[in-house]
């Protein structure tokens, strides 16, 4: 390839550090990317405006020490894009794609200004392994040329919670706001619409301490969707680490947008939690879209067969995995957690498919490149860093075994929860040990309470209102014949799927939200809460909607006066919590007694107020006992009863040192009035409900 120039530019070798596209001056910028294997590699500038999908200029980078490739540009015009033509080998057996018509975008991009989606003439390889000469130039993602940062973050703090005292909410940063009528419209389902103060009041009144957004990374809509009028509305498809996603900005500016958000979320006390996706790419499988790492240095950056170079290892279901034992992709995902940190002041992530993370090549360890990277690196040892433990490879389901400064999304907590509720039988003990923190999964290296990331739903199934109202899922929407999404939901319709007029199945499923709800709220870890479950949200059975960018992903502001109760009842849940340090402690239960009571800090107690035995546990009509947690150093001491029975249940009250007990919650009556009984006396349970007393 030739240089090609059309501005007056002036060119210079450049520098090799930093990666990416650095600005020095305005219009001076220093352009550095990385490639083991390439020939030559050019800087494509598109510089008219009135034309902007029309290449300008084409600049040679110079191959400097090592890997690296480099070159500055002065006098480029403000406004301008720019991305990369990298020639090399064409060898598909041995995993060498290099095509130079493929325009790439620069992997350390910031900047992206247009929302990417799939064109035909990104593909570079046929099922034959025959190159496709097309070039992508007209359809490809670019990324901005950056110009000097001045944004200024005054007097900007991070909270640094404890996870202990942190109340998660997991949202969409369109889906959340795109309906609230509160939010002006030119905002609503953008950046600046979650940081309207409407929106953060909303969030603060329930008590929510963390919002986790679903990905904010550039992505590509995948080309089946767009075929079928659908895009990948979840967003789990990146092709730009550094770069907001360029479609939930009101303005041109994501970057600035993005960074108010986090302003003011912070200024009201709140963190930013990012869901981040570096296990695999949007460029899928070998056919799929060359935009970004193919291009570059496919070998350097996937998973591939050990004796089949030319073939992926995907332990993602998404046609690639991203190799961060290979130093290339470790630095450039290093470089980018840091640059959400320093740059854009979130408090943390959530990694998708994290064991994919670790697998070096294939085999998953706590200590892989990529942990003990993180470990050592003092920028992110002070934000929380949270696993999705879990991918599709062999051995891929890795609850508690990531390393002592994660926390973990608990699928175990989420599945005992929905069994104990829908009356399973034999599922008391499991259910007891999610309540307690789940100390099995977690205590072994030296981790607390706090790790478990406590869930009952996210975005990846069914809400808590179709969980107790579907028995099976009703995808039909997605066009792929019902055939996606998850099967094992463990729900239960409780007497007619879907929609009903019958009074007792409503009552009954809102009751089961409510004792989903409590189980949440007050069991030891940390509480995780899908935006939208507090206010009885419905995907009508739905419980795969990534591809649906409407209002069956939307959250609805229409507010029913039972949505209204939830709400409230949720927030007397959540002032429960904060008010008693015992439901959220930092250590795990140890059983051993008071020496001034005689009791230990957590009581199992039976029906009749009797202490459990082991056999108890393995009665055959299981689902209805109690827990005490002993308030030592004058806490309040908690009393819990549950029935996940279908009948009516008694319980008595355990016969110990309290005069009286305290009714706080009941979820057979959310706005129950205080009441107060003698130890002496006894509770009656209705079918499918909790009760929580407190140590008057």
């Amino acid at each position: 390839m030739n240089d090609i120039l059309t501005n007056e530019l002036s060119i210079h070798p450049g520098t090799k550090h930093p990666l990416g596209a650095t600005p020095l001056a305005p219009g001076s910028v220093n352009f550095t990317v990385v490639s083991e294997l390439a020939d030559s590699v050019h800087l494509c500038l598109f510089t008219d405006s009135d034309k902007p999908w029309r290449e300008t200029d084409r600049i040679a980078l110079h191959r400097g020490e090592g890997d690296v490739w480099c070159v500055r540009v002065d006098g480029i015009p403000e406004g301008s894009t720019y991305g990369y033509r990298v020639d090399g080998p064409w060898d598909p057996v041995e995993g060498h794609l290099f095509l130079p018509e493929k325009l790439l975008l620069d992997p350390c991009a910031k900047h992206i200004p247009l929302p990417s989606k799939f064109s035909p003439s990104m593909r570079s390889m046929r099922p034959d392994k025959h190159p496709i000469r097309a070039d992508s130039g007209i359809h490809a993602p670019r990324a901005t040329v950056p110009f000097p940062d001045e944004y200024d973050w005054e007097d900007d703090t991070p909270p640094r919670l404890a996870m202990k005292d942190s109340v998660f909410c997991e949202m969409h940063v369109k889906g959340f706001t795109k309906l609230k009528p509160e939010v002006p419209e030119e905002l609503r389902g953008t950046y600046a619409g979650l940081a309207h103060e409407s929106t953060i009041e909303y969030l603060r009144d329930l008590g929510i301490t963390t919002v986790q957004l679903l990905p904010v990374h550039q992505h590509l809509d995948d080309g089946f969707l767009l075929e079928k009028g659908l895009v990948n509305y979840w967003g789990y498809n990146t092709i730009g680490f550094f770069a907001p996603e360029a479609r939930y900005a009101s303005g041109s500016d994501p970057v600035t947008e993005f960074r108010d958000m986090v302003k003011a979320f912070h200024r009201a006390g709140m963190e930013v939690i990012l869901d981040v996706v570096y296990n695999h790419t949007g460029e899928a499988g070998l056919t799929g879209p060359t935009t970004i790492f193919r291009g570059f240095d496919n070998l350097r950056y996937y998973h591939t067969e050990t004796l089949y170079p030319g073939e992926y290892r995907d332990t993602t279901g998404c046609g690639n995995s991203v190799d961060l034992s290979h130093p290339h992709s470790l630095k450039l995902v290093m470089k980018s957690l840091r640059y959400w940190v320093t740059e854009m002041h979130v408090d943390g992530f959530r990694f998708d498919l994290a064991v994919e993370m670790g697998r070096c090549p294939e085999k998953f360890s706590r200590w892989a490149p990529f942990f003990q990277a993180v470990f050592q690196d003092p920028v992110l040892d002070k934000v929380k860093m949270i696993a999705e433990p879990w991918d599709l490879g062999t051995n891929g389901y890795q609850l508690g075994n990531f390393p002592v400064n994660w926390a973990e999304l608990n699928g175990k907590f989420r599945d005992d929860v929905r069994q104990f509720w829908r009356g399973d039988p034999g599922v008391d003990g499991n259910f007891a040990s999610r309540l307690t923190g789940s100390e099995a999964l977690f205590s072994h290296n030296r981790r607390g309470p706090g790790a478990s990331v406590n869930l009952i739903t996210s975005h990846d199934g069914f809400t808590l209102h179709d969980l107790v109202s579907y028995n099976g899922k009703h995808n039909l929407a997605n066009g792929e014949g019902n055939r996606d999404g998850d099967n094992h939901n463990i729900s239960y319709n409780h007497g007619a799927e879907g929609p009903t007029d019958d009074p007792e199945i409503l009552e009954l499923r809102r009751r089961q939200i409510r004792n989903f709800l409590t189980t949440l709220i007050c069991s030891q870890g940390t509480p995780f809460l899908t935006a939208g479950d507090e206010r009885l949200r419905t995907q009508h059975g739905n419980n795969n909607t990534y591809c649906q960018d409407n209002e069956l992903s939307w959250i609805s502001w229409a507010d029913t006066a039972e949505a209204q109760e939830n709400r409230e009842f949720f927030k007397r849940l959540v002032a429960l919590r904060r008010s008693q340090p015992s439901l959220r402690r930092s250590k795990f239960f140890t059983g051993e007694l008071d020496p001034d009571s005689g009791l230990a800090d957590v009581c199992w107690i039976r029906r009749d107020g009797k202490i459990k035995r082991s056999s108890d546990w393995n009665q055959k009509k299981s689902g209805a006992f109690g827990m005490m947690i002993h308030g030592a150093d004058e806490e309040r001491s908690l009393l819990f009863f549950f029935n996940a029975r279908h009948e009516k249940t008694k319980f008595h009250f355990p016969d110990i040192e309290v005069n009286s007990w305290e009714l706080l919650i009941d979820t057979a009556e959310p706005d129950a009035k205080t009441r107060i009984l003698a130890k002496e006396s006894e509770s009656h349970l209705i079918d499918r409900s909790l009760q929580i007393w407190g140590q008057a």
